[in-house]
């Protein structure tokens, strides 16, 4: 998921800061080497810098393998898929002993998988899950469906449409980037509970695009969604208001929100829809503080990398990790046995529990 402009903000950054800002890779052990971890190397293979979220899981991960003292191999993709297969290539080349990998393409790796299997190499799918192919043995995520849920959930309560007798109120509604196994499961839940309403015609989509293939965001790329916002103010809101836009990730809603701005939103007499997110991007905190965003769902990815590296270290042990969902995430070829970790709705009346009092922003960040 991605934003350009959000700070580095994650406390677990800090941690190895010089060591993100030095390029595209990293490699190192610890001085734990030979205690814990003895002669083995993880390779991480991450989706991209240009996002916070990404560099503060890269980082996360990066770190709690060394305090085990397994030597690492962290790389990213830049978002291109064949950057990442060659990343993958070389790691396995260069006799790592698992892999943990947040795919840019789900479907993209099945070949590269097939290699590390031939090396007896475990693949540990961390968030995204990866598709297609047999060579994937655990997933480590969140409970994706559920995600799609909070927002949903948030804007029907903020709507006050659960009594049956307020409305109609107009909506449109944003996914993810169709190559992500994620889109999928965040819309399901989302539509799931906002379907209803459009059915009672208590929400209208003045757009018509209610279809996942017609509201999917290209690599979850903002300016790709505040281009579509504008078409759809446009199109479809010459003389009406938009009230409120179910949003995926926190860096489309700052696109969607820049179109909004453009539109004439954001005064007393036309004020912000309602606008959801996801990952808690210290850009998009700042943005529900000053009003302007509603709210994101929170995913403690440092909890998130703790359960990949605990899974990685098992498997490395030969022994088999923990799971708690052995039937949902059927990846087309088998049923990938998962770990699935809880979101948090987050706007302005909790935001300061859940992400300062928590630890993963400081509140200087903020300000």
């Amino acid at each position: 998921m991605r934003t350009r402009r959000a700070a580095l903000a994650v406390t677990a950054v800090s941690l190895v800061l010089s060591l993100a800002a030095c390029g595209q890779s990293s490699e190192g052990g610890s001085k734990d080497d030979g205690k814990k971890g003895g002669d083995s190397t993880v390779g991480i293979a991450m989706p991209t810098k240009s996002s916070e979220r990404w560099i503060a899981d890269g980082a996360n991960i990066e770190a709690q393998f060394k305090k085990l003292g397994y030597k690492t191999n962290l790389q990213f993709g830049e978002n291109v898929v064949a950057q990442q297969v060659n990343q993958i290539e070389n790691m396995i080349t260069k006799g790592v002993d698992v892999l943990v990998i947040a795919a840019i393409d789900g479907r993209a790796l099945s070949d590269v998988l097939q290699q590390a299997a031939d090396k007896n190499i475990k693949v540990i799918a961390y968030d995204r899950l990866i598709l297609g192919t047999k060579n994937v043995d655990y997933y480590a995520s969140f409970d994706n469906e559920k995600v799609g849920v909070l927002q949903a959930t948030y804007l029907v309560e903020k709507l006050g449409l659960a009594d049956g007798k307020k409305g109609p109120f107009n909506i449109e509604l944003f996914a993810g980037s169709p190559d992500d196994n994620n889109t999928r499961y965040f819309f399901d839940g989302a539509m799931k509970t906002l379907q209803p309403y459009i059915d009672k015609k208590q929400l209208v989509v003045q757009s018509g695009q209610t279809k996942l293939e017609q509201v999917t965001t290209q690599g979850w790329d903002g300016g790709t969604a505040q281009k579509r916002m504008d078409n759809l103010i446009t199109g479809s809101y010459s003389s009406k208001n938009v009230d409120a836009v179910l949003s995926p990730y926190d860096g489309i809603s700052i696109g969607i929100l820049s179109a909004l701005k453009s539109g004439g939103y954001g005064t007393a007499s036309k004020p912000y829809p309602l606008v959801t997110g996801q990952d808690a991007e210290v850009a998009s905190v700042k943005s529900i503080i000053a009003g302007r965003q509603t709210m994101t769902v929170y995913k403690d990815t440092r909890a998130l990398a703790q359960q990949a590296v605990q899974m990685a270290d098992a498997v490395l042990k030969d022994k088999k990790p923990e799971v708690n969902d052995e039937k949902t995430y059927d990846n087309e070829i088998k049923v990938v046995p998962a770990y699935l970790l809880n979101p948090v709705s987050v706007d302005k009346t909790n935001y300061e529990k859940e992400l300062v009092d928590s630890g993963y922003l400081k509140a200087s960040d903020l300000k």
